[in-house]
């Protein structure tokens, strides 16, 4: 007898990208004022001994003092072009490769997950890089000194003149810190997620919608926060430092991590922990919840 079992649709493979980054984007609208916040905190006490900030809070207070209330939307920007650049690739990859790798509707392994997740996130790095050093750049710009200010408009602009002043290269400045960091992200990020939505489906107490997606996502941000702060630090001031002298202030990761230790301390290398959660915890939350709820419209909509 023939087998009569019709076998699912699936979507096509450019739409995983295209999700991806409206699900990236989306969950950046909201998360925006933190990731300025964090990237404040994580570049104060360059060059001095001098904390710049007590704490996030009084960060907040002194940019919302000193910038006014849209100054927290500074970047935003070239935030959405690295969700649009970054997210589109890192999420269109990882669930490509994770239908490859599943067989017959079970998922692959936890290794596997964290394999794919890591190769998602190294191809997103990449691309994204530009964005990043145009956002880390115009989220910095407020606390210069006025003579010292990039003053970039947008991030077209940002890039144009990064290209032009400084050469085409400098738009993949700090790539390899960040794709390790994306290496460290998504290997966590991705892998934990999909294994925390399992889990809590095996209890019986979740089924699939948005509280099964809100507390994945809440299990993968807490541990990926804590295993990509120190690498985030070195990309973050790697990306934003300027040449002085025709030398540039650091010379790669390492460099970043002995420094920091040596003039701030080792707590140095989770500085701005409390910004970088709330707003990675966040916007994994959001970026996934908006991830599964396009793939839903999309395969109501699209797909009968």
């Amino acid at each position: 007898m023939a087998d009569t079992k019709v076998k699912p649709k699936e979507i096509p493979n450019y739409m995983k990208f295209v999700i991806g980054g409206c699900a990236g984007m989306s969950g950046t609208m909201f998360v925006q004022p933190l990731d300025l916040v964090k990237n404040r905190m994580q570049l104060s006490g360059i060059g001095t001994a001098k904390k710049e900030y007590t704490s996030s809070f009084n960060a907040i207070a002194k940019i919302f003092r000193n910038e006014g209330l849209f100054a927290f939307y500074n970047g935003l920007s070239a935030g959405l072009l690295r969700q649009a650049t970054y997210s589109s690739t890192r999420l269109g990859v990882y669930t490509w490769l994770f239908t490859k790798f599943s067989n017959d509707g079970t998922p692959p392994s936890f290794l596997v997950k964290a394999g794919i997740g890591s190769l998602a996130g190294i191809c997103g790095a990449f691309v994204g890089t530009p964005a990043e050093v145009a956002l880390i750049r115009m989220t910095a710009d407020g606390k210069l000194p006025p003579a010292e200010r990039r003053n970039y408009t947008n991030v077209f602009t940002a890039l144009a003149r990064i290209t032009r002043e400084e050469g085409f290269l400098t738009l993949w400045r700090g790539v390899i810190p960040t794709m390790g960091r994306s290496v460290v992200v998504n290997s966590v990020q991705l892998a934990t997620y999909s294994q925390a939505k399992e889990l809590l489906e095996k209890t019986g107490y979740f089924t699939e919608g948005i509280l099964l997606h809100f507390c994945g996502s809440m299990i993968s941000g807490f541990f990926t926060t804590v295993a990509s702060l120190p690498v985030d630090i070195a990309k973050t001031r790697i990306q934003n430092m300027k040449i002085i002298d025709g030398k540039p202030e650091f010379s790669g990761t390492f460099d970043v991590f002995v420094k920091l230790v040596k003039n701030e301390g080792i707590f140095a290398l989770w500085k701005g922990f409390t910004p970088y959660y709330a707003r990675i915890g966040p916007h994994t939350v959001l970026t996934f919840i908006f991830l599964e709820q396009y793939t839903n419209l999309f395969k109501k909509y699209c797909m009968d």
